[in-house]
């Protein structure tokens, strides 16, 4: 049986990819804050790496999924310091020592790390300047990370979902137009992406995943 660790699967689209790989033969780990087989605060890097390294002595892992996320989207003067510092640990140190840690595992397995980052990863967006170096660096670092692991054969892919109907948005001043069905996406959508990329016989090293249209409802 395959092994696969996931951040932020407790809820919205890590929480899809959980229920798709379990669907699909993989014995999943999550790692949360409040629940998960791993209990971690992502921000505690010194726990992570203690619990991860203990989790590591004795399962190797074949896929590793960097999926926990948080956004806020407001101008850059008026974030605090504990808001900068949140999103650059969640969404970007965490994955990037997560990695280091599981790395020597992977190579192994022959395994796939897979990075969400988001669409914003791809675009320059009003108010979204730390959330986007965020995405924009965890892309940036899974495309290079590829190449640094061709030769040891583990593959990394880095998907871009656009806006998605999820709980990321509940502390936001903005959501999907949830009445038109064709302008945001589901989780689901991204988990069987997800399930795509890694059945394909051949390496997708960076992926977009978008709506057909686009609208959003300010609350």
């Amino acid at each position: 049986m395959k092994i696969a660790l996931v951040t932020g699967a407790s809820s919205g689209i890590g929480e899809a990819i959980c229920n798709e790989l379990k669907a699909n033969g993989y014995k999943v780990y999550g790692i949360g804050r409040n629940s998960g087989e791993i209990i971690c605060d992502l921000k505690d890097t010194k726990s992570l790496h203690v619990k991860i390294k203990k989790f590591l002595k004795t399962t190797n892992i074949n896929l590793l999924v960097n999926c926990a996320g948080v956004g806020v989207f407001t101008p850059h003067e008026e974030l605090n310091i504990e808001q900068i510092e949140t999103l650059i640990d969640v969404n970007l140190k965490a994955p990037i020592i997560l990695t280091n840690l599981c790395l020597r595992s992977l190579k192994k397995t022959k395994g796939h790390i897979i990075n969400v980052a988001s669409i914003e990863a791809t675009r320059h967006s009003k108010f979204s300047a730390l959330y986007t170096a965020t995405k924009s660096g965890l892309r940036d670092f899974s495309l290079t990370l590829f190449e640094e692991l061709r030769k040891a054969e583990v593959r990394v892919t880095n998907i871009n979902p656009d806006i998605t109907k999820s709980n990321f948005f509940d502390k936001l001043q903005f959501e999907p137009s949830y009445k038109k069905e064709d302008t945001f996406l589901l989780p689901q959508n991204i988990a069987k992406t997800l399930l795509h990329v890694i059945e394909s016989p051949l390496v997708i090293t960076d992926i977009t995943v978008r709506a057909q249209k686009f609208e959003i409802t300010k609350k």
